[in-house]
């Protein structure tokens, strides 16, 4: 059974000690370890659930996370002015501002006030734009995720028909640049799409990210197929299932990711590695 797993858990954990090792080594020359500022805006639950995720992680690697919670009521030009203090502030390589923000609030705005230089998010329009062209610099965290355990995995992902559910700014488009990139003949669906079953079956990769506790079953899927679950959704009960019905879809697939233990582990890595990124051009030995 387990050969079908993609454990994301377990590649996280190696690549996070990965990196612990290397902000020891940057230590030892003297150098500050790398530092991390997250904005929180507001009181959601989930958004504090992932923050402590982060806090945890980093504090396993070495690095430092600062950390600013505003109220929900906290004015825009606020937010913009803390992240242009941040911007110039030596001692953080990467900024982070936690979605979803307030309605009252100019998501785009915000993204688009932190330097692209510490966007560990991978949501700046120069660093999508990067990857556009096929030339990345700091790319999104979860689909980068995606490609390291397709990588770890040896998957080959070239000429293989990709199709992602969900055309969301965090996941689903970059997600499709990063498949093509990659080889892959990719499509994105969306809540307008016709036909998803049609879509879903014909998908040697399958990529679900809408948050729709087991949408998929194993009708909707092709003989053989590799399927990549983003979806956490916390039931009443207070277990965590994906948008993929694990169970029904298992013994049809070639590879899947578990809710949770498959994808999460490595967005949190992937933001890490981002953040790594940022501080290595600033500190070489």
């Amino acid at each position: 059974m387990l050969k079908k797993i993609i454990d994301g858990k377990k590649i996280s954990k190696k690549l996070q000690e990965k990196i612990c090792l290397e902000v020891k080594k940057k230590i030892k020359f003297g150098n500050r370890p790398p530092g991390i500022a997250v904005i929180l805006v507001g009181n959601d639950s989930s958004s504090k659930i992932y923050i402590r995720e982060k806090q945890i992680a980093c504090k396993k690697v070495g690095f430092v996370l600062k950390c600013w919670k505003l109220q929900e009521n906290t004015k825009e030009e606020k937010i913009l002015n803390l992240i242009n203090k941040l911007n110039k502030d030596l001692e953080i390589d990467g900024i982070l501002v936690q979605l979803p923000l307030p309605k009252h609030i100019n998501t785009n705005n915000i993204l688009c006030a932190i330097s692209y230089k510490k966007d560990i998010d991978g949501f700046h329009p120069y660093n999508i734009g990067k990857l556009c062209q096929k030339n990345p610099n700091i790319r999104a965290c979860t689909p980068k995720g995606i490609i390291t355990l397709l990588k770890k995995y040896k998957i080959n992902t070239c000429g293989l028909n990709a199709v992602i559910i969900g055309d969301s700014n965090i996941v689903g488009k970059p997600m499709s640049m990063e498949l093509l990139m990659y080889g892959c003949t990719t499509t994105i669906t969306h809540k307008f799409t016709k036909n998803l079953k049609k879509h879903t079956k014909n998908a040697d990769l399958l990529i679900v990210a809408i948050g729709k506790p087991n949408f998929i079953k194993k009708s909707w899927v092709k003989k053989k197929s590799i399927i990549f679950d983003v979806g956490i959704n916390r039931m009443k009960n207070g277990k965590i299932i994906g948008d993929v019905n694990f169970k029904s879809v298992y013994k049809k697939i070639s590879y899947i990711t578990p809710v949770p233990g498959g994808v999460g582990p490595m967005t949190v890595t992937s933001l890490l590695e981002n953040t790594m990124l940022i501080y290595n051009k600033n500190y070489k030995i």
